[in-house]
């Protein structure tokens, strides 16, 4: 199957990463490269497991300025997660120190600054909940302010609250992918410079499918 082009010029292109699919060099950028030609330079990542949108540059010098909004800030990620069981607030902005092991590919709460400790930052809004399986699952709609190694995951997962399909992080439901979806993106255009703004929602399975009055079709959503 083709990846899902959302926009593409002479500086950037914009997709949907199929979960599953590698974020860098041998993975989607490989199958854009024969998809569309030309390079591609990786500016940011989503986990394997992980679908959504994501921008890649097109030259060099795009590379430089959407890695300096990276760096900035500049660049919005907004995402949305089905976690298993009950949110303790309607909205919360969550801090914590985060250590990757990249031995072990994991990610660890951690209370002390120490060597390969960062800071992790998100805010997430509770959109619906939902019974299945026997569990009370909880749609969110998460806005990150740092990107850290399995960032959203580990945070809420530390909470209770397990991405449903994540064995890694606790969850006991499974047989599909991570139910964590990338769902917009914001960022200067690296040559003219105003605000681009794109979205896709996830595809229509399981869980995603609990929450199919709540999501809206299209690319153009509106915060809640």
């Amino acid at each position: 199957m083709p990846v899902r082009l959302i926009f593409q010029d002479e500086q950037l292109l914009v997709c949907v990463k199929p979960a599953g699919v590698a974020s860098e060099d041998g993975g989607l950028p490989e199958l854009l490269r024969a998809q569309c030609g030309g390079e591609l330079w990786c500016v940011h990542r989503l986990d394997r497991a992980v679908g959504g949108v994501m921008v890649y540059a097109r030259t060099k010098q795009s590379a430089a300025a959407l890695s300096a909004a990276v760096s900035a800030r500049r660049l919005e990620k907004r995402y949305l997660a089905v976690a298993q069981g009950r949110v303790p607030e309607e909205s919360a902005e969550l801090r914590d120190l985060l250590y990757h092991d990249a031995a072990k590919n994991k990610s660890y709460i951690v209370k002390r600054p120490r060597r390969g400790v960062r800071e992790a930052a998100l805010s997430y809004r509770l959109l619906a909940q939902r019974e299945a399986e026997g569990e009370l699952l909880s749609l969110l709609r998460i806005r990150l302010e740092t990107g850290r190694s399995h960032q959203i995951r580990v945070q809420l997962a530390s909470r209770g609250l397990p991405l449903v399909g994540d064995g890694r992080y606790g969850s006991t439901l499974r047989g599909g992918p991570i139910a964590l979806w990338s769902e917009e993106l914001a960022f200067p255009h690296p040559a003219a410079g105003e605000t681009l703004r794109f979205a896709a929602p996830p595809p229509q399975d399981w869980p995603w499918t609990l929450f199919s009055d709540v999501l809206r079709e299209g690319t153009e959503l509106a915060d809640r």
